[in-house]
């Protein structure tokens, strides 16, 4: 079992966008019947090698493409209008035959709150607002907002509307999606951070839902080589912008599972636990113990020439 992520990073090293997009579509539909189980999607913006922007339009390409895999949305909720957020829900609900699902998030980064005029210091409170309104509205309530009329249809295949957990890495995370009844699937952890969940979770009257708290040094990007030491040298300078580029956004994160300190191929490899390449028998171990592979085929811009058969060779020798 194994989930498929893609980011969509595009730099000048790796392969154009045109290609990276058509490559996402085709893997997901090939992985579907080899035991993958969901396609993860994540968001971001102004990003200089293009970061997916647009995890709604690129889910409703795989969805048209695939009939059993699941869709896993990450969404910086505060750029959203509840009301456009909530029609494009719908509507990917029917596309998908209720297969998207929804980890909402506030984002950290400025450039992106400035990109849609918002102020950083408004992200909690705007998350809040937000999330409550898009609620309602997938609930097929017609809400009166701020002079706002809003009423969306066509109500979502799911009854009031697809799966929704909450993400981040923080106690203000853990509360968000307890007091709304919502999981928690966090992309990192702190001490205390269950409790908080659970707390919350009670103290608003529900039961606490799905959890997932990753360790620090959770391999968040897997590839499977039969000769580790050549793989290394043919993607391991994609890995590495992937690497770089998330540390630069995160300079001081010390709890997400996706950050490193790597500034080098060979830092990488020997010293980071975030991006990794197994050799098969040691994949096979791993998955055999019931571990759940995550792999981004296309991580840093890898062609899909050179990523499609790192994906062959975890799903036929793993």
């Amino acid at each position: 079992m194994f989930t498929l992520r893609f980011d969509m990073r595009a730099p000048s090293i790796g392969a154009p966008p045109t290609e990276l997009y058509r490559a996402a579509c085709e893997m997901s539909a090939w992985a579907e019947t080899r035991g993958c189980v969901a396609a993860v999607l994540c968001e971001h913006h102004c990003a200089d090698d293009g970061y997916l922007p647009s995890p709604l339009l690129l889910g409703a390409a795989i969805a048209a493409r695939t009939e059993q895999l699941m869709l896993n949305l990450v969404i910086l909720l505060p750029f959203y209008d509840p009301a456009r957020l909530a029609e494009d829900m719908a509507v990917l609900d029917h596309i998908s035959a209720g297969r998207a699902t929804y980890v909402f998030g506030i984002g950290y980064r400025a450039e992106e709150y400035a990109h849609f005029g918002l102020s950083l210091s408004d992200r909690g409170r705007l998350a809040d607002e937000k999330l409550g309104l898009l609620r309602r509205l997938l609930a097929g309530e017609e809400v009166v907002h701020d002079g706002r009329q809003m009423k969306v249809t066509p109500r979502p295949r799911t009854p009031d509307g697809p799966m929704m957990s909450w993400g981040g890495a923080s106690l203000a995370a853990a509360r968000r999606a307890g007091r709304n009844g919502l999981g928690l699937l966090a992309n990192g952890g702190v001490p205390g951070m269950q409790e908080a969940y659970e707390k919350a979770c009670r103290d608003n009257g529900f039961e606490p839902g799905f959890m997932l708290i990753p360790e620090r040094d959770a391999a968040t990007n897997c590839f499977v080589a039969e000769d580790v030491d050549a793989a290394w040298g043919e993607i391991g300078k994609y890995l590495l912008h992937d690497a770089m580029a998330y540390s630069e956004w995160n300079p001081d994160n010390t709890v997400s599972a996706n950050i490193t300190t790597a500034k080098t191929v060979d830092e990488l490899r020997y010293e980071s636990t975030s991006h990794v390449i197994l050799p098969i028998d040691e994949a096979r171990k791993r998955v055999a113990a019931g571990e759940v592979f995550n792999i981004n085929p296309l991580c840093g811009g890898i062609p899909p020439e050179i990523a499609w058969p790192y994906l062959k060779t975890f799903v036929e020798l793993v």
